[in-house]
């Protein structure tokens, strides 16, 4: 596979076209945080890049679907954005209803990390996460979280999960980001499809892209480049681009 390390676009016209080639049978399909915007040492912190927002806003009136795909609850991304006419799929696409535990041990998470300094406890709704950028030593809050939290999930039914300094807690069999990514591009009839993430959760997305074109889409998996970024994601990705400047400057060039 072709890969561009670019921090403003350099993708050619044939790089694009099938995506560009029936607009209205294309779908968009983007994360958030570390995409759209930089990582930041607290979730709340977070904004969209400069120029995020308005290259998202005119991709809307051509392109057939238009979303971003993230683990914020589905208000919080929608309100961080605040781009009309796109898809927001929060929570990585987990329905209530279908939660297999819908009392999540928010005592019990709390517990064990609070044996970890600088770690911070995150409520969700429908998961819990547990950051440790804060902390420091890092790797080694890592360490010390998954062995202190892989009990309080099997013991509740849930999954560990795990992104850029973040360990969180779903429910048991709940969809994650490669199925919402397949849902949304066959809901929407898609030819194309093109997806654009930076952390663990996003090789999902990557992966539903391998089944989806396996299905005759044509697919664009885009890895967006970060100090933090891991090294299978680039690997697995058609293209890099360098950081969220990176991917607005790619969007630009859809338009």
């Amino acid at each position: 596979m072709r890969r561009f390390w670019c921090w403003w676009g350099t993708t050619t016209a044939a790089d694009l076209a099938a995506l560009v080639a029936q607009p209205s049978r294309t779908a968009l399909l983007l994360d958030f945080d570390g995409s759209l915007s930089e990582i930041v040492a607290r979730p709340e912190l977070a904004v969209p890049v400069e120029g995020a927002a308005d290259a998202v806003r005119a991709l809307v009136p051509t392109f057939g679907l238009v979303a971003v795909v993230s683990g914020r609850p589905t208000d919080e991304v929608r309100g961080l954005l605040g781009v009309e006419g796109v898809h927001y799929e929060g929570s990585y696409g987990i329905r209530v209803a279908a939660a297999a535990s819908p009392d999540l041990p928010f005592a019990a998470v709390e517990q064990a990390a609070a044996a970890t300094p600088g770690a911070m406890v995150e409520p969700k709704g429908v998961s819990v996460a547990v950051h440790y950028r804060g902390c420091p030593d890092p790797q080694a809050a890592r360490e010390a979280l998954l062995l202190a939290l892989r009990p309080v999930a099997e013991g509740s039914g849930l999954e560990l999960i795990e992104g850029k300094m973040v360990i969180e807690l779903v429910p048991g069999g709940s969809s994650h980001k490669g199925d919402v990514v397949a849902r949304l591009a066959r809901e929407e009839n898609a030819l194309a499809v093109l997806y654009a993430g930076d952390d663990l959760p996003d090789l999902a997305a990557f992966s539903a892209l391998d089944d989806l074109a396996g299905e005759g889409m044509s697919v664009l998996r885009v890895a967006v480049r970060g100090d933090e970024t891991p090294a299978e994601l680039l690997e697995a990705a058609d293209e890099v681009v360098e950081g969220p400047r990176g991917l607005v400057a790619l969007l630009r060039e859809l338009v």
